[in-house]
């Protein structure tokens, strides 16, 4: 669709093809917006989650880490100042209680740190030497990667670089850990760790957002030659967009069957980018745990559903009539799209929740396509409501894709 206004596309279901559906309009494309109102107030110094977090961690209440949070923004104003002034320092951290501690060049140094109030510590080695013995290491583990080695990284605090291993002793471990010994006490191995994977999983049901837009996700899937992709509304990637979660990429739009004023079926698929992944569990937001997923077997009519998506979060209903066509009004003034080969429900779904995870026990059903065009959820998981879905099976067949399952 054509994103012209920051409003989002709304279309109405004049009429229903091929299947007997409820009285009332619905909107199809859930896509909303990410504008925010006018005028907000005014926002708090710290984020509230941040603050909340930060206090659990450190066992005290979130008016003692606020006042921490300031306490640790006025030291590095301070140490701002003394790079600034040329003070020989070689970097700095904070310790355990809160308080900075500069390393130190040398003692004239170590004096202006005190004389800023201040910490001051003169170290053996520092930022640069580390950096440097560092670097020597990076050097060695891109040309054959050390699968035993976890991480590797300059810590100030103990004055080391720092090497987690997870246990692995393939021969390239080996070679790294070699040259990493080689320096001495300068390097610190650490044994026992876990091994690492990337963590920009994408839960489906979460928000993604595209050029000013946003639906939910939906589910993962691979390809035939192995790539992975997104399987969505085809309206929320019309324009084959680039999709962001948390403001950061992890997607771009690749195949849609979905076109504003012509026949379409709402099915799209977008290429998921390298170190991103979309996750085996759908996110229920708090309202029961998460649901992994195990296949895609279609569910009859009149089974039990539930649905995950960003504006209503959690809300379940039963499985209504299969084969449904829809005429979708489009509210911005466009044409009237006419969508087939979607699946009625109970569900109560909202703008925004367009390509957000259907979901029957553990049995992946599809994503949302539309809904009634002033429904409005009431917060509850069973509202009364309706919604269609795309079915994700035919959309797996369509473009010859392999769901992932946990």
């Amino acid at each position: 669709m054509k994103h012209g206004k920051k409003n989002a596309r709304r279309y109405i279901v004049a009429a229903s093809i091929g299947a007997l559906l409820s009285a009332g309009v619905a909107t199809g494309a859930y896509a909303g917006t990410t504008e925010e109102p006018s005028a907000p107030a005014a926002a708090p110094a710290y984020q509230p989650e941040m603050v909340k977090a930060l206090a659990v961690t450190l066992g005290v209440s979130e008016k003692a880490a606020i006042e921490r949070l300031d306490r640790e923004a006025e030291q590095q104003d301070r140490f701002a100042e003394l790079r600034k002034d040329r003070v020989d320092t070689l970097g700095a951290f904070f310790a355990k209680d809160g308080s900075l501690v500069v390393n130190a060049a040398d003692a004239e140094a170590a004096q202006d740190v005190r004389a800023a109030g201040l910490k001051a510590r003169i170290p053996e080695r520092g930022e640069s030497e580390l950096d440097r013995i560092k670097a020597q290491l990076d050097a060695k583990a891109l040309k054959s990667a050390p699968a035993g080695v976890s991480s590797w990284s300059v810590d100030l605090a103990s004055d080391t670089v720092t090497v987690e291993v997870n246990g692995d002793t393939d021969a390239a471990t080996r070679s790294f850990l070699k040259a990493a010994k080689s320096n001495g006490d300068a390097v610190r191995v650490v044994k026992g760790q876990e091994k690492l994977e990337t963590q920009a999983v994408v839960p489906p049901g979460s928000r993604m957002t595209f050029n000013g837009y946003l639906c939910s996700v939906g589910y993962g899937a691979k390809d035939r030659n192995g790539n992975q992709v997104l399987v969505t509304a085809g309206h929320c990637i019309e324009d084959l967009p680039e999709l962001a979660y948390n403001g950061t990429r992890f997607a771009k739009g690749t195949h849609t069957r979905f076109a504003l004023g012509t026949r379409s079926v709402d099915m799209g698929i977008a290429a998921v980018d390298a170190g991103h992944s979309i996750g085996l569990d759908i996110t229920t937001y708090g309202r029961a745990g998460t649901v992994p997923v195990r296949g895609s077997k279609r569910a009859p009519s009149g089974a039990a559903l539930c649905k995950s998506g960003q504006t209503t979060q959690w809300t379940c209903g039963k499985v209504g009539s299969y084969n449904v066509s829809v005429t979708y009004t489009d509210q911005n003034g466009g044409p009237d799209t006419v969508v087939t080969g979607l699946a009625s429900s109970s569900v109560c779904t909202q703008g925004g929740d367009s390509g957000g995870a259907y979901v029957s026990g553990d049995q992946a059903q599809g994503m949302t396509s539309g809904g009634p065009s002033n429904q409005r959820c009431n917060g509850q998981v069973n509202a009364r409501g309706s919604s269609y879905f795309q079915p994700l099976d035919d959309a797996l067949a369509y473009y010859g894709l392999t769901l992932n399952t946990k």
